[in-house]
């Protein structure tokens, strides 16, 4: 019989991970207590759009849907940031490719919901809820007291996972959980009363400020979904105190922020990822990370083409498979967690600071002359699928060159400003 799994969560990284599995000749019961998002029922719920980079569309062409998926999104060729006066235009690269495609949360799940119930095998199982996992059985318990057993159990069920928490229980594991001092409330840009955008469409808009921070991505309706993010203690009152500029686009931004309820955002560690062959733990259940680096469904893509692909190489050997996956995949998203909160930084205060942006800059210019020799973390993370932590590695490197180039060039000033006083003093 075709081995057999069950993929609890149906949210991003689990249809992807279906399609993956048959087709590598799995049968997939895909568990999900919410409503098909392709019903009129579901409700699409509270979530920040997302940003299509490298990874997500090496996951989305291994399984045919790149064109697809590229279709519903509108390209971001760069950030767009408004913090007084005219706005500024920063592209994410040299490359006219170096692009990032915005689609809505709900849009790409329905995409990848209906191409996995098309492939043989897979069985789709909404409003149904699991209620406990037995992880040395591979089983899982439903709400109406059906009890399905496989091969293994896939955890795909987010920051708070169920599998996570049966899987661990009552064994030596790590966990810690962080939720930033900041939460975050989603308002609508809409489109002009003649049709067009509100601002250029091709951008993902960023207001920074010390008491909020906004983050707007294309839809393509021509509207923009803006991310207020606001200290979740002291958010300002009214909104459009932090927002002057982001007001004059939204009328009602105050109305509109006012009826949204504040969300969290929070980072999840832990291992172990895996328990013998029956249990493992893909996406936000193993590594949820702020949005900031706009990576956590571009990692979680990443996690089911690296599961696929071990399982490929050990087929007699499904432990050592998810050993190997977890040993590839767990430090590079330690290192994105890291990067994730690190740039919440740069875009609240980085994208108000003249240091920060010449900075950024002068890494594009060399990136432009060395194409193959200086390539920006950002590049690196957003535009490549070179590990994170590798990409972290490569860039700190270049950190380290630029500071010593500038020691340079600062000792080669100081020196022809002395050998100049000098002649200057024997000419007279």
């Amino acid at each position: 019989m075709a081995p057999h799994a069950i993929i609890v969560g149906a949210g991003l990284a689990g249809p992807l991970l279906a399609i993956l599995l048959a087709r590598g000749g799995h049968r997939v019961d895909l568990v999900e207590r919410r409503p098909d998002p392709r019903s009129a029922a579901h409700d699409g719920g509270r979530s920040i759009n997302l940003g299509m980079s490298a990874r997500a569309i090496a996951a989305l062409r291994e399984v045919g849907l790149w064109q697809e998926a590229r279709r519903l999104s509108v390209p971001m060729r760069g950030r767009m940031v408004h913090a007084g006066g005219r706005p500024a235009f920063y592209p994410y690269g040299g490359d006219p490719s170096q692009i990032l495609h915005s689609i809505r949360r709900d849009t790409l799940v329905r995409l990848l919901v209906e191409h996995a119930e098309k492939q043989p095998g897979v069985r789709l199982r909404f409003e149904t809820r699991c209620v406990s996992v037995d992880r040395d059985a591979a089983a899982v318990t439903l709400e109406d007291g059906t009890t399905l057993r496989a091969g293994f159990v896939v955890g795909a069920d987010g920051a708070s996972s169920l599998v996570r928490t049966a899987m661990q229980r009552g064994l030596p594991a790590g966990f810690s959980r962080e939720y930033l001092e900041w939460g975050y409330k989603e308002v609508t840009i809409r489109a002009t009363p003649g049709g067009e955008p509100a601002v250029p469409l091709e951008a993902l808009h960023i207001w920074p400020g010390e008491r909020g921070l906004g983050v707007a991505h294309p839809n393509l309706d021509n509207s923009l979904t803006c991310t207020l993010f606001l200290p979740r203690e002291e958010p300002p009152d009214p909104v459009s105190a932090a927002f002057p500029h982001l007001a004059t686009l939204v009328p009602d931004l105050d109305e509109q922020a006012s009826a949204a309820p504040m969300s969290h955002l929070t980072t999840v560690r832990t291992a172990p990822w895996r328990h013998r062959d029956t249990t493992v733990l893909v996406g936000d259940a193993a590594h949820a990370v702020y949005p900031f680096y706009g990576q956590g469904m571009n990692a979680s893509f990443e996690d089911c083409l690296v599961l696929d692909r071990m399982l490929a190489r050990h087929p007699g050997d499904r432990e050592a498979a998810f050993a190997a996956y977890e040993r590839a995949r767990k430090p590079h998203t330690d290192v994105l967690a890291e990067l994730s909160e690190r740039n919440f930084l740069e875009l609240r205060d980085g994208m108000r600071s003249p240091l920060a942006l010449a900075r950024k800059r002068l890494d594009l210019l060399l990136h432009k002359t060395f194409p193959g020799t200086w390539v920006p973390l950002y590049t690196l993370v957003s535009h490549t699928t070179v590990p994170y932590g590798e990409a972290l590695r490569r860039a700190r490197r270049q950190d380290r060159l630029a500071a010593a180039l500038a020691a340079a060039g600062a000792g080669l000033a100081a020196a022809g400003l002395l050998a100049a006083r000098r002649t200057g003093r024997t000419t007279r």
